[in-house]
């Protein structure tokens, strides 16, 4: 089929031989000698988006937008071409972001503009809505997170998208990304050059109030459009037949058309977002993240048949309470304790909710390391764990999709741990976490090819990171707590400014997926380890390529950095540990012990010791200036697919296979 540019024809599909638009008359050209209009794409009151081809790059698909109407006089012809071009700038700059649109092509041609994009395949939140119904509080906060930092960016820009609505954002098939489009070029356009009766800038019920009204728009009009888009997924009431009815009078009840319970803290920021006085809501799309980032992240709604308004949340622990350890103590655990003494080890068994303690002998041998306890809430495999510096909070990953946080206490001879918060936003399994030095944010990620970032110690979700094609094997925060680092099956490392999580760039390099990740204690270099059987070291400063290491046989599957930066542990699927000078690359040992896959390495923070695990289902203690093995721990015998240690707390901890953590004491 071909299809006629008429902005104006109502039948504008042809068959391919046809030189004239069989409906309307109008000879059908080849845009540009280039670019062959398919079909149309949608249509306003100035003109249509079509799909085209273009012929100079092999058919590469794209979108054309025709800005219309047609301009007459010299005057108004230049003052037009100026206008746009001004705006194609603009948008060029804009397409620089991943969820923009890139701006291929603007041009004019038989006194039509047109504009040619980057063509964005996926269905439109609107088209998903009519779909799957409405979306639930969760679905929406992600949204929000995703949205705003792409606004961010905008408003940095010093540019107002003007028309934020379901239609207009596109959830991309191959990443699921949300795509912010169309903005705008027409409306300012025409606003300045055209004033045709009845024209709005912005669609009815969706646009603010100043922005209808002609005065001045600002990031808080976007912001209040954002708010109507919410409004709308999460009710499935129509804001512009609102709007036809009672005006802005709907937003003062906005809370009438809900058909399920949300939390009282996220109504509120809706609230805020919906003011119909711009100087009343959010001025920024960082106030509105600041306050979706506070909320509290596990509700119970209690939702009422008769009284749809707002049910009140009942988080395990509110948005400003710490996580106990922290600031406060956890609530005390139910429990009945059976002391045992026999010779000089003195037992202490405590049968609790999620509470496991034993007594164990302070020995200063490291074949008298004990298991001090089991813990077994996870449901499928550990495959990653993290101790904060203090070793007083142990946080845990699985292929269950749920990453835990753990309360450790201890005493002269007892450990306790306590599972304080179980977090569920992961929708497949849980690969890799990482908490920062500082304590202040916990990263996680896994199958559903995302990075979650979590405020600590209140556990405030900070935002939802997409920008790998598939699984996030790895991640690294660096210690000065500015950059995170993320490996994925997809063979690239991606970069990402803390603690809002903004992409900075991408590392490619690897022939294989990327498994290991870790950045040096100076935070200025970092380590990638991969299936290709090679290791990578980065200038995190200059995002270059330093030297690539090529003596493991296997894929490399863990790494870790001795805490004065000058050695480097690798672990590998050819069952051996490497010891490295991280300063000049230069290979020091090869340990041997192992009988299957090595899978995770960790170095105790005074750099005394370091830690395997591996399918073989063991845990070994090595001395990390010798390389001489100190103990093998054997737990169950499932394999262990993480480990971690602390000199602080003188435990040691693996992840099992079978959904189990062992926490084993060091001495003194």
């Amino acid at each position: 089929m071909s299809c006629c540019l008429n902005p104006n024809c109502q039948k504008p599909l042809n068959p391919d031989t046809t030189q004239f638009c069989q409906s309307c008359g109008s000879k059908i050209t080849l845009l540009r000698n280039r670019y062959y209009i398919i079909k149309p794409l949608g249509s306003g009151g100035f003109g249509r988006t079509y799909l085209a081809q273009d012929q100079d790059k092999l058919d590469e698909k794209c979108a054309i937008k025709q800005l219309t109407p047609q301009t007459q006089g010299s005057w108004a012809i230049q003052k037009a071409q100026t206008l746009f071009a001004q705006e194609a700038r603009q948008l060029h700059r804009l397409g620089q972001h991943p969820q923009i649109p890139h701006l291929l092509a603007y041009f004019e041609e038989d006194n039509f503009l047109y504009l040619v994009q980057e063509y964005i395949p996926g269905l439109s939140l609107e088209q998903e809505f009519q779909q799957q119904g409405n979306l639930s509080q969760a679905q929406i906060e992600d949204l929000l997170i995703e949205l705003l930092t792409v606004l961010k960016f905008v408003h940095q820009q010093d540019i107002i998208h003007r028309d934020i609505k379901p239609e207009n954002i596109i959830r991309r098939h191959s990443d699921k990304k949300l795509v912010l489009i169309d903005f705008g070029v027409s409306k300012q356009l025409t606003q300045s050059v055209v004033n045709q009766p009845g024209t709005t800038i912005g669609s009815l019920g969706y646009a603010p109030l100043e922005q209808m009204e002609g005065a001045n728009v600002s990031p808080a009009s976007d912001l209040h459009s954002l708010g109507v888009t919410c409004f709308q997924l999460l009710t499935g009431a129509n804001p512009t037949q609102l709007w036809t009815k009672q005006g802005y009078g709907w937003v003062s009840n906005w809370r009438q058309y809900l058909t399920s319970g949300i939390g009282e803290e996220f109504a509120q920021i809706l609230d805020r977002l919906l003011q119909v006085e711009s100087n009343q809501r959010y001025q920024s799309a960082d106030e509105v993240l600041r306050d979706v980032s506070l909320l509290p992240t596990t509700l119970k709604h209690n939702v009422s048949q008769t009284t749809p308004t707002v049910a009140t949340p009942y988080p395990v622990y509110a948005p400003t309470q710490a996580i106990p350890g922290a600031a406060s103590p956890p609530p005390p655990a139910k429990s009945k304790k059976i002391w045992l003494i026999t010779g000089a080890i003195l037992l202490l068994a405590t049968v609790s909710y999620g509470v496991g303690r034993f007594l164990v002998s302070r020995s200063h041998s490291y074949e008298k390391m004990h298991l001090a306890t089991t813990l077994a809430q996870h449901k499928s495999r550990v495959t990653s764990l993290d101790l904060s510096t203090d070793g007083k909070m142990l946080i845990s990953g699985s292929e269950d999709k749920t990453v835990k946080i753990w309360h450790l206490r201890q005493t002269e001879t007892a450990i306790d741990l306590t599972s304080v918060r179980s977090l569920n936003r992961h929708t497949d399994a849980v690969y890799s976490l990482n908490l920062s030095a500082d304590g202040k944010i916990l990263a996680s990620s896994g199958a559903d090819d995302t990075i979650t970032l979590w405020r600590l110690p209140t556990v405030g979700l900070i935002n939802i990171l997409r920008g790998h094609a598939s699984d996030i094997f790895s991640l690294a925060i660096s210690p000065d707590s500015k950059t995170l680092a993320s490996g994925s099956s997809d063979k690239t490392i991606k970069l990402w400014q803390l603690p809002v999580g903004e992409l900075q760039t991408k590392l490619t390099g690897h022939e294989g997926w990327v498994r290991a990740l870790v950045i040096s204690p100076d935070s200025k270099t970092l380590v990638s380890g991969s299936e290709d059987q090679t290791i990578r070291i980065w200038d995190l400063s200059t995002r270059e390529l330093k030297q690539t290491l090529t003596e493991h046989l296997g894929a490399v599957r863990a790494l870790a950095i001795s805490p004065d930066g000058k050695t480097l542990i690798s672990g590998s699927s050819d069952k051996t540990i490497k010891i490295w000078d991280l300063t000049t690359g230069k290979l020091k040992n090869t340990l041997k012990g192992h009988d299957d896959y090595v899978l995770a390495v960790a170095i105790s923070d005074n750099g005394k010791i370091f830690v395997s695990g591996s399918e073989d289902g063991t845990i070994k203690v090595w001395n990390l200036q010798t390389g001489e093995l100190q103990t093998t721990l054997e737990g169950n015998g499932s394999g262990i697919y993480a480990v971690a240690v602390s000199s602080a707390s003188n435990i040691v901890v693996g992840g099992n296979s079978n959904g189990a953590i062992e926490v084993w004491q060091l001495p003194q």
